[in-house]
């Protein structure tokens, strides 16, 4: 059974269709990546997904049953976190007690404190538990970021551009830890336009564009599928 089914997901906003009838599933232990030109709707996809936008029409299951209209909080537990574009995070706390408090979701006080402890050295933030968010570099924000996800024990962790302004060689960090992870059975869902990085990570892509699906296949498939060259790349990779 897949992890997760997104049967004919379409939300409107007015006049605008920011998605369309949109139908994939993630199967359990895959990374899947989302990609598509900015605008293309994959940010309002992940919402439709997580909880934070109610669909139109379609359905939304996951591990077999349906999600519709359910609160992100009350997904969380269930095992289903994201991510955002912009780091999401409490400035004035130390890493280990926003990661503790991500933790709380399904642990009493004492057992959060220890857990987090733990997942910030499993994401390689050991040694910066008392820093603020504040104090740390983008690189190691964006994996307290994926900490936070972890620590609600989550099967499913939504990624929104989590790479987004780092260079190529910052990006490696997070991506070992990404599939560290993933070895351990965390199932990923990357939104992703550093094109290196999503073609290394993922093992199956979407492409959204205008908020339809207009291609889906294997990384070295979809580099050399004319709808996506001309929607997204201009010219085909070198897979």
């Amino acid at each position: 059974m897949p992890l997760l089914e997104v049967e004919g997901i379409t939300k409107r906003f007015g006049g605008l269709v920011a998605v369309n009838a949109v139908s994939f599933a993630v199967e359990p232990g895959e990374i899947l990546g989302i990609i598509g030109p900015n605008g293309a709707g994959k940010t309002t996809l992940f919402g439709l997904i997580s909880g934070f936008i109610r669909p139109d029409a379609g359905n939304v299951r996951f591990d077999g049953q349906r999600i519709n209209g359910i609160a992100p909080e009350r997904l969380v537990r269930r095992g289903l976190a994201r991510s955002f574009q912009i780091v999401q995070t409490f400035a004035d706390m130390s890493a280990l007690d926003v990661v503790t408090t991500a933790a709380l979701v399904k642990r009493p006080l004492a057992e959060a404190v220890a857990h987090a402890a733990e997942v910030l050295r499993r994401v390689g933030l050991s040694g910066k538990e008392h820093l603020t968010p504040a104090s740390l570099s983008l690189q190691d924000k964006k994996l307290l970021e994926v900490a936070k996800c972890v620590a609600t024990d989550a099967r499913l962790i939504l990624l929104d551009e989590v790479m987004a302004g780092l260079t190529l060689a910052e990006t490696e960090a997070p991506l070992a830890v990404i599939r560290e992870l993933n070895r351990q059975g965390v199932t990923f869902i990357m939104v992703e336009h550093v094109m290196p990085v999503i073609m290394r990570a993922a093992t199956r892509l979407v492409v959204i564009n205008f908020g339809e699906k207009i291609a889906e296949g294997t990384p070295e498939t979809i580099v050399r599928d004319q709808n996506v060259i001309d929607a997204y790349f201009g010219e085909a990779l070198d897979a």
